[in-house]
Order: structure tokens, then sequence, then C-alpha cells
């Protein structure tokens, strides 16, 4: 456990001093989801008719619309309009339900800063912050454990698991040191952003 507290330069009594949050802050940023900005509605309705089989339905319309059969000419390219039409609300519920997500995983989070409990956003934190985590609380980053009492969080937002996990942030005879291979939800002494602590 001192190797991780050595490692993130963080002290487990007094946790970070406010000039190293600075530091760390200038250095790696915000702690949330960086999004490319999206591209413009015109731009994604357009990019519906990007598709080979629609190419291949815009053709044929117009093959119809040369041979003087404007009726199917016409509910070709209807049928081809009505499919991006389906193609872009459904591209636009995409995007507006990844913002949702990005947005709902911003939470607030109490720290030990200077020696002092402060409460900030999850957006401010940075690696090495000792963050207290209590039974109802959102867990505000992914984090390594480096005490913990009867902890267990429920991971169904990452998982599918509606059974909360056990956590354990101590290496015991039931919590091993783990291999660097072992898969997220194994990691017995990580919580990870999004989940919710239901005990401890």
């Amino acid at each position: 456990m001192q190797d991780v507290l050595k490692h993130l330069g963080s002290d487990l009594e007094k946790g970070l001093t406010s000039d190293e949050v600075a530091k760390r802050q200038e250095r790696f940023g915000s702690n949330e989801l960086k999004s490319k900005p999206g591209k413009p509605a015109i731009l994604r309705f357009f990019l519906q008719f990007h598709q080979p089989l629609l190419y291949v339905l815009l053709v044929a319309g117009a093959i119809k619309a040369l041979l003087g059969e404007w009726v199917n000419a016409w509910v070709i390219w209807g049928v081809t309009l009505i499919n991006a039409i389906i193609g872009f609300v459904q591209e636009s519920k995409a995007e507006s339900a990844l913002a949702a997500l990005a947005s709902s995983i911003q939470t607030d989070a109490t720290v030990i800063r200077d020696g002092q409990k402060v409460q900030v956003s999850s957006t401010e934190l940075v690696p090495g912050d000792l963050v207290l985590l209590a039974s109802g609380d959102k867990v505000p980053a992914d984090l390594r454990l480096v005490q913990s009492r009867t902890l267990q969080v429920n991971e169904s937002a990452l998982t599918g698991e509606s059974v909360a996990v056990e956590k354990l942030a101590q290496q015991t005879d039931e919590a091993p040191v783990l291999a660097p291979d072992t898969p997220l939800a194994e990691r017995t002494n990580m919580t990870y952003a999004g989940s919710f602590v239901t005990f401890g």
C-alpha cells in the first residue's frame, strides 16, 4: 500500500497539498470524459446517404426516372429518404444518450487535501487524491482503495450484475496481491466511476 502512495506522491493522513493539486490539474487536465465535437446536423443527415445500398437505390430511382417510370422512381427515392431520416433520428438519439451518460458521471467527492476534508467536483480530482467514500456515494472516478471496512459497491452500470461486489483495500488471504492482467471486474481493490457504494 505504501508503494502506491509513494508512487502517487500522496500522504495517507494529509492527502495532497493545494500546490500539488494545481500542478497535477495543469499536467493532467480535468477529470472528465473528453468528447469529440459533434458534426453539424445537416452533415449528419447527408452522411445517412453515404451507404452502398442507398447508392444502389438512388441509381435505380434515376434509371426508373430516365425510363419515364416516375411513380416507381419517386417510391424508390421516398424509401431512400425515409431510411435517411430514420438513421438521422437514431444517430441523434445515440449522441444525446452519450452526452447524458457523460454528464451523469459527474458528482461531488469528499477528498483530503492539506490535511482537511473538502468537497470538490469529480472533475477537479487529480491522480493521488485521497477520496473518502460512504454508503450511498457515487464513485467519482476510478479509484485504488487504500483503506476499507466492509465496503460493497454496486457496479451494475459497468458489469450488468445487480449484486453488490465486496471490495478490499488490503492484501490478505481473502484478497491476495492481484496480477497485472487481472480483469477489471475482478480487481477487488479498485472501484470505478459511475458505480455506487451500497455498504461500508
